[in-house]
């Protein structure tokens, strides 16, 4: 691990969402994700709402690789995430599902990531044991012994019919793909908490989660605070501090012992059109909640 040490404190692997151009591909994130003080960063291959592609430019991957190294950037704790167009979990259009899927990965080993985030799927109607079903076959036509890339099942808050919603759901689907050494979990906060995973509580989360899935398979967290109630099942990010999760709670699984080495990524909304992780970012490293986060991004320039 790529862990810069900063007096006696180790530095966080934290980052955010970033963007990932056709002009300058991984070098504009990694530029991107400098400029918010960042040590890792998540991005999409393409719009995640379309199937639009372009090439990955080996040229511009050769240079962003050697811009990871100089800014001591781990490129094992880089993320991307699958395109929300992917569902699984509805066998409706299978055949799509799986072959999108495939091309994603591709396009990921291409450019040397390691973690991919992706939602587990809807039902829409199907049931509960029938979409998990869908997910799992999904899975094994995906994944085989030479897949390099770690599929990282994210949990869902729950909204509609969507699954992976609980830590039982979750395990389910570990255990039905064949070789589910490359399925790991992406642990979204404010999801959890929208499920309805008390956070105030966080110690015995993790405990939980341990026991049923294994601390071994958390690969990413989202670190998000949500909007609405415990248990709501809304999945509306909002700003680190600003919502129900609170901020105290939020560094408490940023700065948990058995996670030091999970990367972090914030996926916060923006604040009138402005991009609030420079500021997030540092809160955070200070561990002092910024009341006038909101004013500070919009006024920066």
């Amino acid at each position: 691990m790529c862990r810069k040490i900063i007096g006696d404190k180790m530095d966080l692997i934290i980052g955010s969402h970033v963007s990932f151009t056709k002009d300058t591909q991984m070098i504009g994130s990694i530029e991107e994700s400098l400029r918010y003080g960042s040590n890792t960063f998540m991005f999409y291959t393409g719009a995640p709402q379309n199937t639009r592609r372009y090439n990955i430019d080996d040229t511009l991957t050769k240079e962003a690789f050697n811009m990871l190294k100089d800014n001591q950037i781990n490129i094992d704790n880089i993320v991307v995430h699958a395109p929300y167009i992917i569902n699984l979990a509805n066998d409706k259009n299978y055949d799509f599902n799986v072959s999108f899927l495939k091309q994603e990965i591709n396009r990921v080993e291409k450019l040397g990531v390691s973690r991919l985030v992706l939602h587990p799927g809807s039902h829409v109607g199907l049931g509960e044991e029938k979409g998990i079903k869908n997910i799992i076959d999904s899975l094994n036509d995906v994944v085989d012994e030479n897949t390099k890339v770690n599929i990282c099942l994210e949990t869902m808050a729950g909204k509609g019919t969507e699954l992976g919603c609980t830590f039982e759901q979750l395990k389910q689907m570990i255990d039905g793909v064949k070789y589910n050494d490359k399925i790991k979990i992406c642990l979204d906060t404010c999801h959890i908490h929208d499920a309805g995973y008390d956070l105030n509580n966080f110690d015995d989360v993790l405990k939980t989660f341990d026991k049923i899935i294994g601390l071994d398979k958390l690969s990413v967290i989202h670190v998000n605070d949500s909007k609405n109630s415990l248990g709501s099942h809304k999945d509306r990010h909002e700003n680190i501090g600003y919502g129900y999760i609170g901020f105290d709670n939020l560094l408490k699984v940023i700065y948990h012992d058995k996670l030091k080495d999970v990367p972090k990524i914030l996926e916060t909304p923006y604040i009138e059109k402005c991009p609030p992780y420079k500021y997030e970012i540092e809160m955070i490293r200070n561990k002092k909640f910024n009341d006038h986060l909101k004013e500070d991004v919009v006024n920066y320039k």
